[in-house]
């Protein structure tokens, strides 16, 4: 993982918060990159991620991009600092079939309370399969 400009207490957070995020473990995403506002995390298609047509299931994506934006968040907040997903709007572009998807969050606006993001999940080949809103809340 790459983590230019990030501070190095804030990347021992991210370090340990991918690993202690069962549901991500059992998917299988992994932690490409951070930098501040921003993270890129990736998923590789499996059978077991997909609905009965044969292509990536929807839940997969959506678990992609919510860890992502997660992420995006850790890379901005202070240690004691802690959010959770108010809501998520997805748009489904075109399906996935096989290899790796990767998603790239953004954080749009940081306020007191809520943080606004933006991500965008790509195939190998860079073919746009999804994009979406999400708004987060500190606790």
């Amino acid at each position: 993982m790459t983590g230019a400009s990030v501070p190095a207490e804030r990347l021992d957070r991210i370090d340990r918060a991918i690993e202690a995020v069962p549901y991500a473990r059992l998917l299988g995403i992994q932690l490409e990159k951070v930098i501040p506002g921003e993270a890129t995390l990736t998923l590789a298609i499996r059978p077991e991620l997909s609905q009965n047509h044969g292509v990536v299931h929807g839940g997969a994506i959506a678990s992609l991009i919510d860890t992502a934006t997660a992420f995006a968040i850790l890379t901005l907040l202070e240690p004691e600092e802690r959010v959770t997903t108010v809501d998520l709007t997805i748009s489904y572009l075109r399906p996935g079939f096989e290899g790796q998807m990767s998603a790239t969050a953004r954080v749009l606006r940081q306020g007191r309370r809520l943080i606004a993001t933006t991500a965008e999940v790509t195939d190998e080949s860079g073919t746009l399969l999804a994009t979406a809103l999400s708004t987060y809340i500190k606790l």
